[in-house]
């Protein structure tokens, strides 16, 4: 039976009910009915609302004190740099990625920083014993992991009394999907557990200037599972991506209400945990292949420059439509310069086969990258290795239109920057080619590109 303290709401149509059914009484939908709590009486029994209470008078922001936040650095300089130069108290992250990518490995190397340096921690376990944990952090060669205070707890009571009488500088709650109110009859990881549990460990942490890692699920899609109240509650939502088969991972900031969310870390998944990737360029330009279908992406991650590796591969199709698969960019952009390559350049490749694949691991998500995507697939149709001297990789960036020509993107003096820092000579872009077709043309003749003046490193 369920408890007199909740009610169930209908999304729809606001309908109310003591009991959960498939379908609403009200407007008659299915699956609609989310449990809540009942609002708390107040304590003084007269009622509340907009109504009973008094008016507030304005203040003008000039008149505002502006707090300075002392943040607490991780110990990770590239988790710091996300963040905005490190944990705000009293605030929330939330951290998200898909299973086995290293998100419980991410927070438990920030604790065992920040109990090095001297700071109260805190780690809460929902998903894995206390002993698994300890075998987590033993492989850890950062900060002190083995002194990190660690429970293991579901019920979302203790850990918020845990937090009263413990109270921690940092917690980190793994996952916030897994704990549950007894005063909810729903399941751990239901719409209304997720958004009560978040809710108190909120109330909890900005009362006690607790800064609060939470550690969150995804869908099969690749979204933050449970409510979207639950990202427009915490401060910060961060997404930590990458596949358990490949050894990069990279954390970017998609909410951040202290920093920029231009930012993004690149991480290194070793035996011994995750290693920052400073120069993660030099890695992706010294394992690019030079060879049909090959060809050098300059990207922007936040305001860093970074060199990766597109590869393209076309066959004949022996299917009806024929396959289009995508590794690391978005499968829609890939149709996009598909279509543009067939009516603005004269490649069709309707009737074959494309395989597309950003090396590494590493997903880019700027219209950037059309234009490799574009160069990658054309050599790979024509056979024809992409090069801007003997051994030189081509490097390009650049925006496709849908009318064939060459947009200019975001942050080219760096980006060309970054290329001549190794090497790569006269680079493919909108500035020196305003069309695809020019633009393909010169990628696939060479020799017109050996007479460029080579690029200075800044």
């Amino acid at each position: 039976m369920a408890s007199s303290r909740s009610v169930h709401v209908c999304s729809a149509c606001g309908h109310e009910t003591p009991r959960w059914a498939g379908q609403c009484p009200g407007c008659g939908e299915w699956n609609t009915l989310v449990e809540e709590l009942r609002a708390r009486p107040a304590a003084s029994g007269r009622a509340t609302g907009p109504r009973a209470s008094g008016a507030v008078k304005p203040v003008a922001l000039g008149s505002v004190a502006a707090e300075e936040h002392r943040r607490l650095s991780t110990g990770i300089g590239e988790l710091d740099n996300v963040l905005g130069g490190g944990l705000v108290p009293g605030s929330l992250v939330l951290i998200g990625g898909s299973p086995g990518v290293g998100k419980s490995t991410l927070v438990t190397m920030a604790l065992a920083n920040l109990v090095a340096a001297g700071h109260r921690t805190l780690y809460v376990s929902a998903e894995e014993s206390a002993a698994q944990i300890r075998l987590r952090a033993q492989r850890l060669t950062t900060g002190d992991p083995l002194a990190i205070p660690v429970i293991a707890e579901t019920d979302l009571q203790a850990v918020l009394a845990t937090l009263e009488s413990e109270r921690p500088e940092v917690c980190v709650v793994d996952s916030v999907q897994t704990l549950n109110s007894a005063e909810l009859t729903s399941a751990a990881g239901s719409v209304a557990q997720v958004r009560e549990v978040a809710s108190e460990i909120m109330r909890v942490a900005k009362a006690n200037r607790i800064a609060v890692l939470l550690v969150g699920h995804v869908t099969k899609e690749g979204a933050l599972a449970g409510p979207r109240v639950l990202e427009h509650l915490v401060d910060c939502v961060l997404q930590f991506e990458g596949e358990r088969e490949r050894t990069y991972r990279t954390v970017r900031a998609i909410k951040n209400r202290f920093g920029s969310t231009n930012e993004a870390g690149v991480f290194e998944m070793r035996d011994d945990g995750l290693v920052e990737v400073l120069d993660a360029s030099a890695r992706f330009v010294a394992e690019a292949t030079r060879a049909p279908g090959s060809v050098v992406l300059c990207a922007m991650e936040g305001t860093r420059p970074l060199l990766v590796e597109v590869q393209a591969l076309v066959s004949p199709s022996e299917l009806e439509p024929p396959r289009r698969v995508v590794a690391g960019i978005d499968r829609n952009r890939l149709a996009l310069v598909l279509a543009v390559l067939g009516r603005h350049v004269g490649i069709g490749l309707g009737v074959s086969d494309v395989f597309v694949n950003v090396v590494g691991g590493v997903r880019i998500d700027e219209p950037g990258a059309d234009l490799a995507v574009a160069l990658a697939v054309a050599s790979a149709a024509k056979g024809v290795a992409l090069a801007s001297g003997p051994s030189q990789p081509l490097a390009c960036f650049g925006e496709v239109g849908l009318t064939g020509e060459l947009r200019t993107v975001a942050h080219a003096d760096r980006r060309l920057a970054e290329a001549a820092k190794f090497g790569l000579g006269s680079a493919i872009e909108p500035a020196r080619y305003p069309t695809l077709r020019e633009a393909v043309k010169a990628a696939l003749q060479p020799d017109r590109l050996a007479g460029r003046p080579t690029l200075k490193s800044a």
